[in-house]
C-alpha cells in the first residue's frame, strides 16, 4: 500500500490525541455532505420545473417547424415539401394557417392568434392533458368548433356550458378599404369553444379552429403560414433538420424545437448555472474549513512529521500525507451528501411529501424531481477541485518549517 496513503487512513480513522482536532474534521465532513446533499436535490428540483415546462412546450410545439423566410404565407403544395409528407421518419405532417384576429364574446372582445389546424394536428400527441376543461374537438368543416387558451378564455369570460353564445371571429378583408359601411372591411366567421387549454403564456393566447375555417377568415385557398413535423422515436432530429435545410434551400427557415423556444432555453439555462454557482460557493467555503482542519493535525502531527523526516521520508511523502487527508475528508463528505441527496429525491418521486401551496387547478401537487447524472459528476468535479486547491495548501504548511522540527527533535 502507498505510504502516504496508509499514514493518511491511519491519521483520520484513529483516535486522536487532542479531541478537538476530530471535531473540526467532523465539522468540516459535515459541511461537505450538507452542501453536496443541498446541491443535488435543489438542481433536482430545478431540473423538474425545467422538464415540467418543456413538456407543456412540447405538446403545442412540433419537432420541426418549416416558415416561408420571406413573407407570411406560402403554397405547400410543391412536390419538394409533399416529399418530406412521404419520408418514414415522420411521424406528423400538419399544415397550419395562423393569424391575428378579433374574437368577440357576449360583448367582450379580445385580440388573439386564430392557429388554423388539419386534421394531422397533434397526431402522436397527448393534447388532453393540456385542457383545462371541455375536449380538444373541433369538429367537422360544416360545424367547425374552437379550442380557446386559457388567457382567451379568462378575457372574453367564456362559459362552455353555454351553447347558445358563440365566438365571433373578425378579420381584415383584402383590398377593400374605406367602405361606407365598416363591417364590409372584415370577414366574419361564428364558432363554438369546446374546450379550454393550458400551457404556458406564449400558447395561451390561441383559438385553435380547422383549417378550412382559417382559409373562409382569411381568403387563403391554399397558402399556409406553417408546417409542423413531429419525428418517430429513434429519428436522429439534427441529421433530418439538416436534410431538409439543404433540400429546401434559403427560401425556407427549418428550426428545431429548441430554436423555436430560444429565449425560453437560454433563460433556464441561465437560471440552472446560476443556482449552481451560487450553491456552488457555499460549498467552497465548507471545503475550506479543511485549512483549518488540516492546519490544526500538523501541529498536533508535528513530532510524527520530525521522525518521519529522520528516517528519509522526504518532503513530497510528508506532503502527500496531509493532501491525501484532505482529499479523504472531502470527497467522503461528498459521496455521503450525494447519497443522502439521491435517497432524498428519490422518496420526493415516489411519495411527493413536500407539497408545494398552489390552487387546486395547479398542474402538479408537489415539487417535482428529475435526477441528471450529468448533475452528480458536475458535483463531484466541483468538490474534487476545490478539495485538491485547498488541501494543497495545506499540505504546503506541514513541510514549511520541516528543518525547524528535526532539530527541535
Amino acid at each position: 500500500m502507498n505510504t502516504s496513503l496508509y499514514i493518511a487512513k491511519r491519521y483520520l480513522f484513529s483516535k486522536k490525541s487532542v479531541n478537538a482536532i476530530h471535531v473540526i474534521s467532523g465539522i468540516s465532513m459535515l459541511g461537505i455532505t450538507v452542501g453536496s446533499a443541498a446541491l443535488i436535490i435543489i438542481i433536482s428540483v430545478f431540473n423538474g420545473f425545467e422538464d415540467l415546462i418543456l413538456s407543456m412546450y412540447n405538446q403545442l410545439s412540433p419537432d420541426i417547424k418549416i416558415t416561408a423566410a420571406e413573407g407570411k404565407f406560402f403554397d405547400a403544395r410543391s412536390q419538394t415539401l409533399r416529399q418530406i409528407q412521404n419520408d418514414p421518419s415522420v411521424l406528423n405532417y400538419s399544415e397550419v394557417l395562423e393569424e391575428k384576429a378579433l374574437v368577440r364574446y357576449d360583448g367582450r372582445q379580445f385580440i388573439a392568434r386564430i392557429k388554423g389546424v388539419d386534421a394531422e394536428f397533434g397526431k402522436g400527441k397527448s393534447l388532453d392533458s393540456t385542457l383545462k376543461e371541455g375536449a380538444f374537438d373541433l369538429g367537422e368543416d360544416v360545424f367547425p368548433r374552437a379550442v380557446i387558451g386559457s388567457a382567451v378564455q379568462a378575457y372574453l369570460s367564456v362559459n362552455l356550458e353555454n351553447q347558445e353564445e358563440s365566438l365571433a371571429i373578425y378579420s381584415p378583408r383584402k383590398e377593400v378599404n374605406n367602405s361606407l359601411n365598416p363591417a364590409d372591411e372584415f370577414v366574419m366567421q361564428y364558432s363554438f369553444p369546446s374546450g379550454v387549454f393550458k400551457t404556458q403564456q406564449e400558447f395561451d393566447d390561441l383559438v385553435v379552429v380547422p383549417i378550412s375555417f382559417t382559409r373562409s377568415l382569411l381568403a387563403e385557398e391554399n397558402g399556409v403560414s406553417a408546417l409542423e413535423i413531429d419525428l418517430k422515436p429513434g429519428t436522429d432530429l439534427g441529421s433530418f433538420q439538416k436534410e431538409l435545410e439543404a433540400m429546401l434551400g434559403k427560401g425556407f427557415s427549418v428550426k428545431n424545437r429548441i430554436q423555436q423556444n430560444q429565449l425560453l432555453y437560454k433563460v433556464l439555462n441561465s437560471e440552472k448555472w446560476a443556482i449552481f454557482i451560487i450553491l456552488s460557493f457555499v460549498l467552497i467555503v465548507a471545503i475550506f474549513n479543511i485549512i483549518g482542519s488540516l492546519t490544526m493535525l500538523v501541529i498536533d502531527k508535528k513530532k510524527d512529521i520530525a521522525i518521519l523526516s529522520s528516517m528519509g521520508a522526504g518532503k513530497s511523502l510528508i506532503r502527500n500525507i496531509f493532501l491525501i487527508e484532505g482529499m479523504m475528508i472531502s470527497l467522503s463528505g461528498c459521496l455521503l451528501g450525494m447519497l443522502i441527496g439521491l435517497a432524498f429525491c428519490i422518496l420526493q418521486q415516489q411519495y411527493g411529501f413536500i407539497k408545494m401551496q398552489m390552487s387546486d387547478n395547479s398542474l402538479l401537487d408537489a415539487y417535482p424531481v428529475s435526477l441528471k447524472t450529468y448533475d452528480f459528476l458536475l458535483v463531484f468535479a466541483t468538490v474534487f477541485a476545490v478539495s485538491l486547491i485547498a488541501s494543497a495548501i495545506s499540505s504546503r504548511i506541514s513541510v514549511k518549517s520541516l528543518e525547524t522540527l528535526k532539530e527541535n527533535l
